[in-house]
């Protein structure tokens, strides 16, 4: 038995440095959108939100660092990796575009909207650690392929596509530190000790920078930004925000639509995530991961942080890299720094943000292969049909968007003329809502009929007929009847899987979980990561 845990390593700095870079991209989109989208002005920005922010993040990463030193000491192993946590990306969006931005422009009034995304981060708090209790008992039933398959479905879909697409608008700086990414965390190169993620972003500030002397400009960087950026510099400490949250329940209505599916959404996502850590050889327990969840962002929420707190996507790559503990915590007291003193403004003129996004993209290439190489290669078919749903989603999500930006939507335009040139919008929009639950449901009924474990295969069938029903999968709000006709296709399949468990007789299958030997990642030493 070990008697001491080391609370950094030399492998730390590797994931500080990635981990810290996902960070900073998530805090200089959401000062982005603070800013620039709902217009709320720089002081209660820098000055209350981003401090509230900060100290939520501080609280939730030194947390998970907590809890795995403890699992560490607890099984006498130096190579427990801490899960990262931080701001949840999908809502961040969700909380502005659908929560904020509309009642912002409803009241004429920024400060309206803060007050409701506060609010709506307080429900969420609530389902979130109320479901903690129950999530243990859905992630025992469920397949590995099925949770890992969800998971994939956002990692290409929601955590892939959008680095990949800003990186092929600026190639040579992207493609540039991409390359210095991959050889690094994939191929085993070294930068003389120097971690690679370090390297990437100053050779993508160097490139930038340098762009400008040939009038090229790279990445958007601009002296006069980097000199006004300097004039939020200043100490702020989050005091208050619980005005703010009871203010913005009278718009309790508007939040409710999406509180609800969401905070289910958080539910399936922090579970998958505990599964592709345990599934790194990190078993964590999965109800203390989502009430700490709900803890941290209800503590965030009443300083005044309209932002949920969440378990994040990407724990086998930071652990491939060699990080531990210490990553976690390092990165919590980065947070604090960049966003108590007025940094991140600095930040944001400072570095080109298409230097960051191959690291987001090398998790999100991790992650979408776990899936495959962490369940039996004969559930491969479950986690096709379980990451399914989310590129759906992400396809309905750009077409919106496209059609926004041309001042018209979906239904203006004609679902029959769209389908007329191949975009089946009605089927795209039904499969993908719910998309992670959508995932899990199928994927778990697909392993089960592949196991030939028909009765299992129907429960699951029979659980997505009633989550059908109320609106959870399949629907666009939470509701009573929300799509019938989904509904009752769950119930057929239920149905004919009842049958084939009563009258077809056929041999159950044992499959061997790696029926081929799995890709195995590096770190910067160059030496395969030990299980």
């Amino acid at each position: 038995m070990i008697k001491k845990i080391p609370l950094w390593t030399p492998g730390d700095v590797n994931a500080f440095f990635g981990f810290g870079t996902n960070i900073l991209v998530n805090m200089l989109t959401l000062t982005a959108l603070l800013r620039f989208v709902l217009q709320i002005p720089d002081k209660i920005v820098f000055g209350s939100i981003l401090p509230a922010t900060g100290l939520m993040m501080f609280l939730s990463t030194c947390y998970y660092a907590w809890l795995a030193y403890n699992l560490a000491k607890k099984t006498g192993r130096t190579d427990v990796c801490a899960l990262p946590s931080g701001i949840s990306v999908p809502h961040m969006f969700v909380v502005v575009f659908v929560i904020m931005l509309p009642i912002s422009l409803k009241t004429h009034d920024p400060l309206a909207g803060w007050a409701a995304g506060c609010a709506w981060v307080f429900l969420q708090s609530f389902i979130l650690m109320l479901g903690g209790f129950l999530a243990p008992y859905i992630r025992k039933v469920t397949p590995r392929a099925a949770l890992l398959g969800a998971l994939a479905g956002i990692s290409i879909s929601f955590i892939s596509f959008l680095p990949a697409e800003n990186m092929f608008t600026t190639p040579i700086i992207a493609m540039t530190c991409f390359t210095i990414i991959l050889v690094s965390w994939f191929g085993g190169v070294r930068f003389g000790g120097i971690p690679a993620g370090l390297v990437a972003i100053i050779v993508g500030c160097v490139l930038a920078w340098g762009s400008n002397m040939f009038g090229l400009n790279y990445g958007g960087m601009s002296g006069a930004n980097l000199k006004a950026s300097f004039s939020n510099f200043g100490f702020s400490l989050p005091i208050h925000g619980i005005g703010h949250v009871f203010g913005g329940l009278q718009y309790l209505g508007v939040i409710l639509v999406t509180a609800i599916p969401f905070g289910i959404y958080d539910l399936v996502e922090a579970m998958d995530n505990v599964e592709s850590a345990s599934a790194a050889g990190d078993s964590f327990p999965t109800t203390r991961v989502l009430t700490a969840d709900g803890v941290f962002s209800l503590v965030g929420c009443l300083l005044g942080n309209p932002f949920i707190n969440a378990v994040y996507i990407g724990h086998p790559g930071w652990k491939a890299m060699g990080g531990r503990i210490g990553y976690s915590a390092a990165t919590g007291l980065m947070v604090i720094i960049l966003s108590w003193f007025g940094i991140i403004s600095v930040m944001t003129a400072l570095i080109p943000v298409v230097a960051l996004y191959p690291i987001l993209l090398y998790i999100g290439m991790l992650i979408g292969s776990q899936a495959f190489q962490e369940t039996p290669r004969s559930h491969a078919p479950a986690v096709v049909i379980a990451l399914l749903p989310n590129v759906a989603a992400w396809g309905g999500t750009q077409i919106r968007n496209a059609l926004g930006a041309a001042g018209t939507d979906p239904s203006t335009v004609g679902l029959d003329k769209l389908a007329q040139n191949g975009i089946v919008f009605h089927g795209l929009d039904v499969f993908g809502s719910g998309a992670t639950v959508v995932g899990m449901v199928l994927g778990a009924i697909t392993v089960f009929i592949i196991n030939r474990e028909f009765a299992k295969a129907s429960a699951f069938a029979l659980v997505g007929a009633i989550l059908t029903f109320f609106g959870i999968m399949h629907g666009p709000a939470v509701g009573i009847n929300v799509s019938p006709e989904m509904s009752i296709s769950y119930l057929i399949m239920a149905g004919i899987l009842v049958g084939c468990a009563k009258l077809v007789k056929v041999k159950a299958l044992d499959p061997v979980v790696h029926e081929s030997e799995p890709f195995e990642p590096v770190h910067d030493s160059g030496m395969p990561v030990p299980e």
